[in-house]
């Protein structure tokens, strides 16, 4: 089963771009979409909708953040949000049941500028380890999407530079490091312990992307119990269309 998560940073602009010969290229099983930016009347002609069932969590204000789950199997059940009223207007997490396991489709509120909304993003990643942690207890669990953190000094080309902005703060890694030390495994880093530059969201700004200046911030994480069962981890640094590239897991 090849499972991909994409933070597209606009469905209908991905769409003007490449997004068609993308999907045609990959054929994923699952495709995880955030920053979808969109509800679904608004989306046309996308390339799986004959393909299998498409899930959308939007946000309640236009244009932003929201996520899509497109899955060829029928899963068994959908789950929208995370049942907490503060966090469930965004359109952050879709949770499909499979018969073995979970698998949740997250869009992780950025801290923003100044650390300004920091508090909120640390009671975010605390409700949403936890929700993680309660699916577990039934059957094992994968997450993926845009965690907007980049774990270690590794996952990104400057740390030296970025240890006080969001998405590298300690307190955003130690968040990070709750959800390896729970049980959790961060699949790249799994297959790939100690290579650097791999990376997956790199600024528009003074071609960050052509130097490879890029932070590792989309992950897919399984319970350990689910290891066994993963064959590979890849970034698809190669595919345009957006800020952020595609993240693959295989399961087999």
């Amino acid at each position: 089963m090849k499972i991909h998560s994409w933070n597209v940073n606009g469905l209908r602009a991905v769409q003007k771009k490449n997004f068609d010969e993308y999907f045609e290229e990959h054929q994923p099983d699952i495709l995880l979409l955030q920053e979808t930016k969109a509800h679904p009347d608004q989306v046309e002609n996308l390339p799986f909708e004959n393909l299998g069932q498409t899930f959308w969590n939007s946000a309640d204000k236009k244009g932003y953040s929201g996520v899509l789950s497109f899955s060829r199997e029928a899963p068994i059940n959908v789950f929208e949000g995370l049942n907490i009223a503060e966090h469930d207007t965004e359109g952050r997490v879709i949770t499909l049941e499979y018969p073995d396991f979970f698998l949740t489709n997250v869009y992780t509120p950025n801290a923003q500028n100044e650390l300004r909304r920091l508090d909120y993003r640390l009671k975010w990643d605390a409700d949403f380890l936890a929700h993680m942690k309660s699916l577990e207890a039934t059957k094992p669990v994968i997450f993926a999407g845009d965690l907007n953190v980049a774990h270690d000094e590794i996952d990104l080309a400057r740390p030296k530079g970025n240890r006080k902005n969001p998405g590298f703060s300690d307190e955003e890694r130690a968040s990070f490091d709750n959800i390896v030390n729970t049980g959790f495994v961060d699949t790249f880093r799994h297959f790939h312990p100690d290579e650097p530059d791999h990376y997956s969201w790199w600024s528009y700004r003074a071609g960050a992307r052509g130097n490879n200046v890029g932070w590792r911030l989309d992950y897919f994480c399984v319970s350990e119990s689910m290891l066994g069962n993963v064959k590979s981890a890849k970034i698809h640094s190669d595919v345009l269309g957006s800020d952020h590239c595609p993240v693959e897991l295989i399961l087999g």
